[in-house]
């Protein structure tokens, strides 16, 4: 029995590691994109840098999260439009409890610090909350 729970633990443990990486990645290729659109076209204004940026940080964290966190195999068209939709509903919502702690914190205590710890806590929450979501409504475990 000790053995099952250690080799569970460090499952779990990877596809955390797993996790985190892949929201640092997809956050990086946001910028990337963000960074190349003002490049070759910087009189579009930041708009369509930050939209540009989006797509393409959701795309790649949604491929990686359903390969390698959820194991998600493709099933028909119609099932994965349902699970981008989802997906993307979920990410919306997780984004706004980000911003929320993250205003909130600048709003009460009016320091970089506070806005920084608070989008801190807020991402942490609302990554948890974004997983526990993605497993239960969008990619979920298969029946036995």
């Amino acid at each position: 029995m000790g053995s099952q729970f250690q080799q569970r633990s460090t499952t779990a443990t990877g596809v955390a590691v797993r996790y985190v990486v892949f929201a640092v990645l997809s956050t990086a290729a946001n910028f990337f994109v963000q960074a190349i659109v003002l490049q070759m076209a910087p009189w579009s204004g930041l708009m369509p840098s930050i939209l540009a940026g989006t797509v393409a940080g959701f795309a790649l964290k949604y491929v990686l999260d359903k390969r390698w966190i959820f194991f998600d195999r493709y099933t028909s068209h119609r099932d994965e439009v349902s699970k981008v939709v989802l997906y993307g509903l979920f990410s919306v919502l997780t984004t706004l409890i980000f911003w929320g702690f993250e205003i909130a914190f600048w709003t009460i205590w009016k320091t970089e610090l506070a806005k920084y710890t608070g989008g801190a806590i807020g991402l942490g929450i609302g990554y948890i909350a974004k997983y526990a979501l993605d497993r239960k409504f969008v990619f979920k475990p298969r029946e036995a």
